[in-house]
């Protein structure tokens, strides 16, 4: 079992330190993005499905509330949070539909729309990604492996050096953390 631990950590630090070597820049592009977003008065709305559905929901959660300092809340929506709304739009619409028509709904020029797909391909969250660009809606894609479709549909992608679907979802909960501190530092002085 130690074997096993000691192996899973290792490749943890191996596509960590991959992510820091190879897109340190990309990364600063996504923050960049984000505190934007903020600047002109937008929101951050986040889309994925499963375990990206969590990280969407976990990271919409430390904008809306806080991260590490006290500040006042920014406005962000994670896609994957209101059963109601999804069983509507899976029923009426199907799965595919559900987050484009949600970002029909509350997306506006000026917001980022950020989607969380491990491989890249995920139709609803493609979607989504499309008819967030048809209203002139910023697009970020969070993925990993090749990319995906995702790589290519996004105005940005950023895709995490692993094919491991819990390496890359580590990487997004670390991106978006990174994306908080700056946050805070950049818009609050915190």
């Amino acid at each position: 079992m130690k074997e096993h631990i000691e192996a899973s950590l290792n490749e943890s630090i191996r596509v960590r330190r991959l992510l820091l070597e190879n897109q340190l820049e990309e990364i600063e592009r996504f923050v960049r993005m984000i505190i934007e977003t903020y600047r002109q008065g937008g929101k951050v709305i986040f889309m994925g499905n499963g375990g990206s559905a969590a990280d969407a929901q976990h990271l919409s959660g430390e904008l809306v509330g806080r991260f590490h300092s006290n500040r006042k809340a920014l406005p962000s929506l994670s896609l994957s949070t209101d059963t109601s709304i999804l069983t509507c739009i899976g029923n009426d619409y199907g799965f595919e539909s559900l987050f484009s028509r949600q970002i029909e709904a509350w997306g506006a020029p000026g917001d980022l729309v950020v989607g969380i797909t491990t491989s890249g391909n995920s139709p609803n969250v493609l979607e989504g990604i499309r008819k967030a660009k048809a209203m002139g809606i910023a697009t970020v894609g969070l993925t990993g492996g090749t990319g995906g479709k995702l790589a290519s549909a996004a105005d940005f992608c950023l895709i995490m050096p692993s094919a491991d679907t819990a390496r890359i979802q580590e990487l997004h909960i670390t991106l978006g953390h990174i994306a908080c501190e700056l946050l805070d530092e950049e818009l609050f002085g915190v």
